[in-house]
């Protein structure tokens, strides 16, 4: 039986910080301000060219996918709006790895994997960040796994300001050992919308010719009435029920119309006799 694991949205604003070292974004959480020798992608299922923000609905499965360009290792994040940073790679459910060979792509989770990221509130903007380095990463200050039985490692920052301020601390050169052409980052979007509410289909009301094959009335004349103020009357009850007019002949006090619908066709006769309008619908 597989996991069932959420993934959820994020909304926040930041500070942005101008130094030499690692840049804090408010679209990308993190920057490299220098020129690198490794280049990573990510993206989501919906949107391959990880350019747009597609909406996913609670209940959806999301997958999430990374590539890179040199040899590196990925680190992949989740943030959502209540401020709860997600260790998505590496994770033990992968076996730990969180190697990428250059060229390659690694989709999360792949085919035949024991969980699935499924979409759940909080309704909201998303972002993935994905991080590379051509040297592995000490993030036990970001993240760890509680147990050893625990798939994926739990986040002791909180909101995307304290995740890029705690990376910018790791791939930081002067506080880490990281060359500082050695790393890149990118971020995806998606957006956790609340499924559209269908419209109900208008409710169509019920004429006693919609019971039978063939109906038949009599009305009694009043002054001011013809065969064509009654005619308007059935006129609207058959395009009530979804009729359409084909042809229309009028000849003195008889009238008679046929119309067409999905799901047949249908004849209407109007006329008056001894005093009183005799209408007949057939079907």
């Amino acid at each position: 039986m597989k996991k069932l694991l959420t993934l959820s949205a994020l909304t926040a604003t930041l500070a942005a910080t101008a130094s030499a070292a690692p840049v804090i974004s408010a679209q990308s959480i993190i920057v490299n301000p220098v020129q690198n020798n490794v280049n990573v992608r990510v993206w989501t299922n919906k949107d391959t060219s990880g350019t747009r923000t597609p909406n996913y609905f609670p209940g959806e499965r999301i997958q999430i996918s990374t590539s890179v360009d040199q040899d590196a290792y990925v680190y992949l994040f989740n943030v959502d709006p209540e401020g709860k940073v997600d260790l998505i790679l590496p994770n033990r459910y992968s076996g730990g790895q969180n190697y990428l060979k250059a060229n390659t792509t690694k989709v999360f989770p792949p085919a035949g994997a024991g969980f699935t990221f499924d979409i759940a509130a909080p309704y909201g903007l998303n972002k993935v960040l994905a991080l590379a380095s051509r040297t592995p990463l000490n993030i036990d200050q970001i993240a760890q796994f509680k147990t050893q039985q625990s798939g994926f490692a739990t986040s002791s920052v909180q909101g995307q300001q304290q995740l890029a301020q705690a990376l910018s601390i790791v791939v930081n050169p002067v506080a880490q050992p990281i060359p500082q052409n050695s790393w890149d980052s990118a971020t995806a979007f998606y957006n956790v919308a609340q499924r559209p509410v269908a419209t109900p289909a208008p409710v169509r009301p019920a004429y006693p010719w919609t019971q039978v094959r063939t109906w038949r009335s009599y009305t009694p004349y009043t002054q001011g009435t013809n065969v064509v103020t009654v005619y308007q009357n059935y006129n609207t009850q058959l395009t009530d029920q979804g009729y359409r007019l084909v042809s229309r002949n009028q000849r003195g006090d008889n009238l008679y119309a046929t119309y067409r619908s999905n799901s047949g066709t249908a004849q209407l006769l109007i006329r008056l006799v001894n005093g009183q309008f005799e209408v007949r619908i057939t079907r």
